[in-house]
């Protein structure tokens, strides 16, 4: 397969964004850019689009698929029995890297559920995302545009890499600015709870949702093979290269990793005295800036050859608890204590 590289950085963006929608509509499948990461769109109403996205990525079949809109009039055609409680966290919330787990809706397809009752929905702020949704008339299911289990991609080049070959058409975009996957709780229980951490907060979620409960699974090992939401499983995001997650202060850390030969470290911008090979991923007292490399240095650390890389753990608390779980699952829970 021939995989159309339809580049909006240059040239007419209108004509390739209704190339793009033209293409979905035809059970076709798209890279897009979204505001988070890039999503490997398919339309949420065709069982066959679907599967062609489980096929390029060689994604797991019990592995339920985000479906994205444009405005919250679509709400309702994807979900049913809506909560107040979700309107207000949309008008909170949207277009934003945030969310919902409700119930489904008849007219969104078996296999974006993946036999589950419940359907995870989100409106995407980016505004090519919401134009292709728009132009294209109907919502899209859109996983992250990579191999399943690889760092999650935050550009196109990302995509390429990955899916060049095996899907109909990439977007070629400005990079992704939040760098990870959305939050995502669920309101299909009594109870809201967090199921995946993102740039949306708990901190923030409290704010309209005070009951709200964290979900073992963001930070311990899943004890399910069923899943409610992408991003649950066990081993995800993870470069070639063995990871481990180091937590401890920067002379722990850096007297540690200094002992290992053949590695590789990620570190703060305020680590010192690291005397192995590292890249810097952002800084401890930003964590806006550790999302938005995290994917990009595990896919960067693949380029040498090393037989371990040792990841400085960030903070649990703010957006710091998205990174943490992201690299929990790239390190598949071998988490070391200095």
């Amino acid at each position: 397969m021939e995989t159309l590289k339809l580049d909006l950085i240059c040239g007419e963006k209108s004509e390739k964004i209704a190339k793009a929608a033209e293409i979905l509509k035809n059970e076709g499948i798209v890279a897009i850019p979204t505001e988070t990461v890039y999503g490997l769109a398919a339309s949420a109403y065709s069982d066959e689009a679907v599967a062609k996205v489980f096929i390029a990525k060689g994604r797991p079949q019990d592995n339920p698929l985000i479906v994205h809109i444009s405005n919250i009039d679509m709400l309702s055609e994807v979900a049913c029995d809506i909560p107040e409680k979700a309107y207000k966290c949309a008008e909170k919330f949207w277009p934003g890297p945030f969310t919902m787990v409700l119930k489904k809706n008849t007219s969104v397809c078996d296999s974006v559920s993946r036999g589950l009752d419940t359907v995870a929905v989100r409106m995407p702020s980016h505004v090519t995302a919401r134009a292709i949704i728009e132009s294209a008339g109907i919502p899209l299911a859109a996983p992250s545009a990579n191999l399943s289990g690889c760092p999650s991609p935050t550009n196109a080049y990302h995509v390429i890499n990955d899916l060049d070959g095996k899907i109909d058409a990439i977007i070629i975009d400005d990079e992704c600015q939040v760098g990870v996957e959305s939050t995502v709780i669920t309101l299909a229980g009594d109870t809201p709870r967090l199921l995946r951490p993102g740039a949306v907060t708990v901190e923030q979620l409290r704010e309209i949702l005070p009951d709200i409960e964290i979900d073992e699974a963001v930070l311990a090992e899943p004890t399910s093979d069923v899943v409610a939401s992408p991003g649950m499983k066990y081993k995800h995001y993870s470069p070639k290269t063995t990871v481990y997650l180091v937590e401890g202060d920067s002379d722990r850390f850096a007297d540690f990793v200094n002992s290992k030969k053949n590695s590789a470290a990620i570190c703060f911008k305020e680590d010192k005295n690291i005397n192995i090979p590292y890249i810097v991923y952002g800084s401890e007292c930003d964590e806006g800036s550790l999302a938005h490399n995290v994917f990009s240095v595990l896919r960067d650390i693949d380029k040498e050859n090393y037989s371990d890389v040792y990841v400085h753990a960030p903070s649990k608390t703010g957006v710091g608890l998205a990174v943490y779980n992201r690299l929990i699952r790239a390190a598949a829970f071998k988490v070391i204590k200095l």
